[in-house]
């Protein structure tokens, strides 16, 4: 596989000598730059990362800046650092996937085909049993923030930046909705995923259609405090999506 940075990522521990850049930079873009490069498999898992000063002088960055960054991959479950064997890619299966951070590093590049359609198997078991809770459950303020969700979506389309925004509010609203903190931790993820696979859908043509009605009708269940309904219509809502998608790809 190529190696396009050898001396960030070197298998055998030697640097090269080809610049990467100068300046210096905030830790957050550094890992950035080397969670695009894991994730996009130019730094596989295994591959030791440069020795710390090479790579620092590499980047054109301070060795501290760099350590910061690679404790970010490291929290993020991307690497980890031992004494003497230095800084090694962890396997896939430690990646921390959900993380909002690492879907944006998978979604820069070409994302893995089946890593999409993973994300709308946990979307399909996930939203659907939750919006039915959400129906039970949901209060006035809950139905008010789906609706304003709504409303901006309708006013910026999911085209723009602000329209794919006010999607992750939606959902967002809808596991909030459900009264139960352990979905709650997972809005985050689900709007991450929600932003990247819409916008993935729109690189090279428009979205095939216009999947707000199929939010509406999600709202109106939840809003009639139906939940067989609302879990219908979530269902149908992703399997939409993940058709619209693959469609994308062909």
């Amino acid at each position: 596989m190529k190696r396009s940075d050898p001396a960030i990522a070197n298998p055998e521990g030697r640097a090269s000598r080809k610049p990467l850049g100068t300046g210096r930079r905030h830790h957050g873009a550094i890992a950035q730059k080397l969670g695009i490069a894991i994730l996009s498999g130019e730094i596989a898992p295994g591959d030791v990362l440069g020795a710390e000063v090479i790579a620092a002088e590499t980047l054109g960055v301070s060795r501290t800046a760099y350590r910061e960054a690679v404790q970010v991959l490291i929290a993020k479950g991307l690497v980890e650092s031992r004494p003497k064997t230095g800084t090694r890619v962890l396997p896939r299966n430690r990646w921390n996937l959900l993380d909002p951070d690492v879907l944006a590093w998978a979604f820069a590049g070409d994302p893995d085909i089946a890593f999409i359609r993973s994300l709308f198997e946990l979307r399909a078991i996930v939203e659907p049993a939750a919006t039915a809770l959400a129906a039970e459950r949901r209060d006035s303020a809950d139905l008010k923030a789906m609706e304003h969700a709504l409303d901006a979506m309708r006013q910026h389309s999911l085209a723009s930046e602000a329209g794919r925004a006010a999607d992750r509010d939606f959902h967002d609203a809808i596991l909030r909705a459900t009264r139960n903190d352990a979905l709650v931790v997972l809005s985050s993820s689900i709007g991450a995923a929600v932003n990247w696979t819409t916008q993935f859908k729109q690189r090279s043509r428009a979205l095939p259609r216009n999947p707000i009605p199929d939010h509406r009708r999600v709202y109106e269940a939840i809003a009639a405090s139906d939940p067989e309904a609302a879990r219908t219509a979530m269902r149908v809502l992703v399997d939409l999506a993940l058709e619209d998608t693959q469609r994308s790809m062909e």
